[in-house]
This record gives structure tokens, sequence and C-alpha cells, in this order.
């Protein structure tokens, strides 16, 4: 079965084009113009991931992505998210509220088919053993795709399940920004990795993790992260 996008956007020659090359790909495409119809696919259809324009009529992508990433049945659908802003805010704000990556207006087709593809490995889960991480309280599954905290279910998103696996992967190595994008994403760009502390920072929230005195990621400066891990 052809893995089922929705592309979202207000402007229809936009959404066309998208769904053009993604289906030239071999993507089934579902599409919507404003975000009421795009909320009422999402839970009729449960796409495999979502490419959601910022602005648009109705719901926002942003109030999308928070309704999204609060529901447990739909909260680990990848969000690819498009926004016509340059601001850093922005990106920001919509990687906080759970965005797995974004694209910013004009963009090339073909790198919105490789960002699918991208978060749709990662989605898929090309992940080699041991198939569960566990360090002090917390347990990573990495078949079930299901972090534990205490024995606690905490749900994260795809990106934020990619870096903490590779994190968790090699405890005490100080990965570089670039380098953990790299072996958690399977590619690094530029943006990504200036997202990446908001990433960073949505994890450490989920899990409880304080940044001035952290049981789990530890900030290394001047170089990037490492995950220290506990024994109690």
């Amino acid at each position: 079965m052809p893995q089922r996008i929705l592309v979202v956007d207000d402007d229809q020659q936009i959404v066309r084009l998208i769904a053009s090359y993604l289906e030239q790909a071999g993507m089934s495409v579902l599409t919507a113009y404003d975000g009421d119809t795009a909320q009422h696919i999402i839970r009729k259809e449960r796409p495999d991931l979502i490419v959601l324009d910022l602005m648009l009529p109705g719901q926002s992508g942003w109030e999308i992505t928070r309704w999204l990433r609060a529901d447990s049945h739909l909260a680990d659908i990848p969000v690819l998210m498009l926004t016509a802003k340059v601001e850093d805010e922005d990106k920001i704000y919509g990687l906080e509220l759970g965005a797995d990556d974004y694209l910013t207006k004009p963009f090339n087709p073909l790198e919105v088919v490789a960002r699918t593809k991208a978060i749709l490995r990662r989605a898929r889960g090309n992940l080699q053993p041991p198939h569960i991480l566990e360090q002090g309280r917390l347990r990573l599954d990495l078949d079930q795709h299901l972090l534990t905290l205490n024995g606690v279910p905490i749900v994260l998103t795809r990106t934020e399940f990619a870096l903490l696996s590779a994190l968790m992967s090699a405890p005490n190595y100080a990965f570089t920004r670039e380098e953990l994008v790299e072996k958690a994403l399977g590619y690094s760009y530029e943006g990504l990795e200036r997202s990446l502390d908001s990433h960073i920072k949505n994890l450490r929230k989920k899990i409880g993790d304080d940044p001035a005195d952290p049981h789990f990621i530890e900030t290394v400066f001047g170089v990037g992260y490492r995950f220290r891990g506990e024994t109690a």
C-alpha cells in the first residue's frame, strides 16, 4: 500500500504542485485547503504524514499541530510544516508544538519529496538492535516506538524519538549538533541543526529533565549534547 500524505494549504496551486510530485514518487495524496477540513480528514483517514501550511482559513497550522499532539491516537503522525514566515521565532514555535520538520516558502517541490521520504523512513523505524534501550528510569522500546519513564508512557514525536534513541544508544558520548542530527535523522542541513535546541527542549520537558541540573540530556557547551543516563 502506498503511504498516504495529507497536503494542507489554502493555495490550491501549491497543493496541486506538491501532490503531483508526491504522487510521482509513489505516494497517495489527500488534500485540504483549510484547517477544519484538514482536521476532519486526519480523524477519518489517519494519514501517514501531514504537509501542513501554517496560515490557513479556519484552524491554523499551529492549532492543528497542537490538537494533533494532544490526541494519544494521532500524536505520532509526523508533520512537515510549511511557512511563508522567515522569522526564527515562528519556526521554533512550530517545532515546540511538535512539528517534525519545516520548509520556508518558496521551496523546491523536490525538497518536499526528499524531506517527506526522510521523515517516513524514520517513521518506519530503520533502527538496528538492540531493540530496547534502557538507562535508569527511562526505557525506549524501538520496536513498539514507546518511551516510558518509571513505567509511565510518554508520547514523543518521530523526531524527538529519533533524537533520544541516538543519544541513548551512545551514553556519555558528546555529539556535535551535526552528528546528532545525522545519526538520528539520516540526513543533515543547517536549518534542522538550528532547530535542534527546540527539539531537545521539548524532550527535556517531557522527561522532566532540568537543563540546569540534568539527569539525562546534558548540554556540552561549544559542542552539542550528551546522554549521561542515571543508575537509580
